[in-house]
């Protein structure tokens, strides 16, 4: 019995040191999965924070980016390819034609506006060199002439990028709105605005104001900056000395050079009579995206009384003075901005 008692001691030892084994290794695992518990929890703590302080900022960024971009529909963005891209475009009969011209000059404030800023040069009659008198004249328009079409330019690539998106916002529908009126165009006619909507080659404006003043002799230029010769029935105005006593009409007098060629060009982009010119300049735009002043001047026959001979001298002058050199013609951009979009 005792030896029996023994062997059932020697047999149940090594269970209970299993056992024991067992336990602590039991332990051992029972920590290693609290930990990786801990460690599940904590992480989802972490994100869960993180998602509740992030979520106002991406609220903002969302609002900012996002939503001012789908406050208007645009609904020219159906026939946008036609007005970019359509050469035929005139075989509507309806585009371009004389709409509402009654506000076109509102904003240049033909006859009163100083623009903000005065004359840094003046015209004069008195130099006696007809080399230098053009020289100098030249010097004065052009930079206003390149001014005013660079801004023009910019309108026109501002233009292009509000139709090609699918969106656009409230600030972009009412610069289209303004753009509009300024054009004399009815609301949402794209296809007459991009044709209205574009530059006047530098050497046509400078033969023009050239022909009109004098190169810059005249008395119109000297007492009204009248560069073009633009006529007025109702505004501010110089008499002509050989018009009749029956006429009313005068030529438009302004405050500075600038106002003169805005209002030009604005003329130039708006009346009727020159929207052969117009439709010229747009073929010239789709076929070779530049301009050709020679043969844009044969449809500026109804700027002057005197027709088809008017448009011979403005070519004559183009060519003799190699205006076109000034076609390619830059302002140097004062930011980086202005390069870009330039």
């Amino acid at each position: 019995m005792p030896k029996k008692n023994r062997n059932e001691l020697l047999f149940i030892k090594p269970n209970s040191i299993k056992f024991k084994r067992l336990k602590k290794n039991s332990k051992k695992n029972f920590f290693k999965k609290d930990y990786k518990s801990l460690s599940k929890f904590s992480l989802a703590s972490a994100i869960l924070i993180l998602i509740f302080f992030g979520l106002p900022v991406m609220t903002n960024f969302i609002s900012e980016n996002f939503s001012a971009n789908i406050e208007v529909s645009n609904i020219s963005k159906k026939n946008f390819d036609l007005t970019l891209n359509n050469k035929e475009i005139f075989k509507n009969e309806n585009v371009d034609d004389e709409t509402n011209l009654e506000n076109v000059f509102d904003d240049i404030d033909v006859f009163n506006s100083d623009e903000n800023n005065l004359n840094t040069s003046r015209l004069s009659g008195k130099i006696e060199s007809t080399k230098k008198r053009k020289n100098l004249f030249i010097q004065i328009v052009l930079p206003l002439i390149i001014e005013e079409n660079t801004k023009i330019r910019l309108d026109r690539k501002k233009l292009f990028a509000i139709l090609n998106k699918n969106n656009n916002s409230k600030a972009e529908k009412e610069w289209l709105s303004k753009k509009f009126k300024q054009y004399g165009v009815k609301s949402n006619d794209f296809s007459t605005l991009k044709i209205r909507m574009d530059v006047i080659p530098v050497s046509l404006a400078i033969a023009q104001a050239a022909k009109e003043t004098g190169w810059g002799t005249s008395r119109f230029a000297q007492e009204g900056n009248a560069l073009f010769g633009q006529w007025t029935w109702s505004g501010e105005g110089i008499k002509p000395a050989g018009a009749d006593g029956n006429s009313k009409h005068k030529v438009a007098k302004f405050k500075v050079l600038k106002a003169s060629v805005k209002a030009y060009q604005r003329n130039l982009n708006t009346h009727s009579g020159y929207k052969e010119f117009r439709r010229e300049r747009a073929i010239q735009r789709d076929n070779e995206g530049k301009l050709n002043s020679l043969l844009l001047v044969n449809y500026l026959d109804k700027y002057a009384e005197t027709g088809v001979e008017y448009t011979k001298i403005l070519k004559k002058i183009i060519e003799q003075n190699s205006l076109t050199e000034f076609d390619d013609v830059k302002i140097l951009p004062t930011t980086k901005k202005l390069k870009n979009l330039i």
